[in-house]
Parts: C-alpha cells; structure tokens; sequence
C-alpha cells in the first residue's frame, strides 16, 4: 500500500512486523546450539605426581635430567584421566641453560593449557641439529638433542595412556629373535661397540623406528627391532 506523505519528517520509529515474530524460537533454538566455551582455571595443587627420565646424550659432558609432573583430573570418579602439567630439566652442564629453561616453559605452558598436548611429541622430533645427530644407546638415532627429550615425552605420554603404545605380540617378538639367531650365525660376527643394542655392525638405519638393525637376509632388507620389512 502506497502511503503519501503531506507534511515534513520530524521523527520516525520503526514498528514491529508481527510476520517476524515466529522466527524468534528458531533464533533463540540457534543459540541454544552455540558450543559452550570452558574457561575453568585449575590452581597447582600442594602434591603432583611425578616421574624423573635420565638421558646421557653423546654429544654432552653430563646427563640431562627430565622431570614430567602430572595431575589427576576427575579424581575418584570414572572418568579421572593423569595429564601432564609441568616439566623440569636438570643438568650440570650451563652449557644449553637458556634454551632449556626457555623449552621448559613453553611447554609446561601447553601442558597447563590443556587438551590434546600429545602433538608435542611430532614437533620436538622433528628438529635436526645441523651438525648431524647422534646414536643413543641401543642404536636408535637422534636427530638433535631436543627429539630426545620429545622421545622421553613420548615415553611419559605411553606410559600414563595419553599415546597407545604400538606393542608387537609375542608371536612376532619370537619371529625376530629366530630371524636375529639366524643372521647372526650366518655372518659369524659380533659388535664391539656397546651402543649397538646388539644389532650387527653391519646393519644399517631402519626408516620406522630409526635404529640401525637393518640386515638383508633372503634377499629382503629387515628390521631385527621393530620388524618393518621391505618385503611386507
């Protein structure tokens, strides 16, 4: 309907359309609908579970120290889960203390923040040191001293069910020791070096598990550790 208009505009205000007021449910619906944001803050308690790592990398003097503090959440009730909350790292060497103390709380920072903290693991073993890694004990290789300590993480995160631990069964376990048993009498040789984890000395770096227990036995390159195969 057209309305004409005689006199000058003073004022005006804006009448409710009464075809409108149906949509209100479905607006308020929506809202309902909105994911509920949580802003909990959880205080240090007095008392936190603790575990302490020591590692002995090769290209430092002394031993490193890892502290990993958990706490219970939901304690006493079916759903109480052990996070990690803080980490400590201890050494007699000054030489790497700023960075350590930097790393320390940045992730003590994550850990406190919540959620799923277990992509911390993939970052911290993926840093390279550019002058080459090293061979922990039991000859798997470190890219870096830092994807050591996310090795030990990723340990801690296992051993408290944040991470499933990839276990192989029994089954497999005797398979590798036979296959073990069996290159060893061929080759008819041992390591002298105390950090092969007892793998030949030949073997070469497995791309799974990063240990050097790759033989070639039939003709078919595998891993005497976590039994990746090329032959499948």
């Amino acid at each position: 309907m057209t309305v004409k208009i005689d006199k000058n505009i003073v004022g005006y205000r804006v009448k409710p359309n009464d075809s409108a007021e149906p949509a209100a449910p479905a607006a308020k619906e929506e809202e309902q609908h909105q994911p509920i944001e949580m802003n909990e803050h959880i205080e240090r308690p007095d008392f936190l579970l603790g575990t302490t790592y020591k590692i002995k990398p090769p290209v430092d003097e002394h031993a490193m120290y890892i502290t990993i503090n958990d706490i219970l959440l939901n304690e006493d009730t079916d759903h109480e889960v052990r996070q990690p909350y803080e980490i400590f790292i201890n050494s007699k060497s000054m030489e790497h203390f700023q960075w350590v103390i930097a790393l320390t709380r940045v992730i003590s920072a994550v850990f406190r923040k919540g959620g799923d903290v277990t992509f911390l693991v993939e970052e911290l073993r993926s840093v390279y040191d550019p002058n080459g890694g090293y061979f922990r004990k039991g000859g798997v290789f470190m890219p870096s001293l830092v994807a050591e300590i996310g090795a030990v993480i990723e340990k801690h995160m296992k051993a408290i069910g944040l991470i499933e631990s990839e276990e192989m069964s029994e089954v497999s376990r005797r398979i590798l020791a036979e296959k073990k048993a069996e290159f060893e009498s061929r080759q008819k040789e041992s390591s002298n070096d105390g950090d092969t984890g007892g793998y030949p000395s030949n073997a070469t770096m497995c791309g799974k598990c990063n240990t050097k227990a790759v033989v070639v036995m039939d003709g078919c390159a595998t891993c005497l550790s976590c039994g990746d195969s090329k032959c499948g």
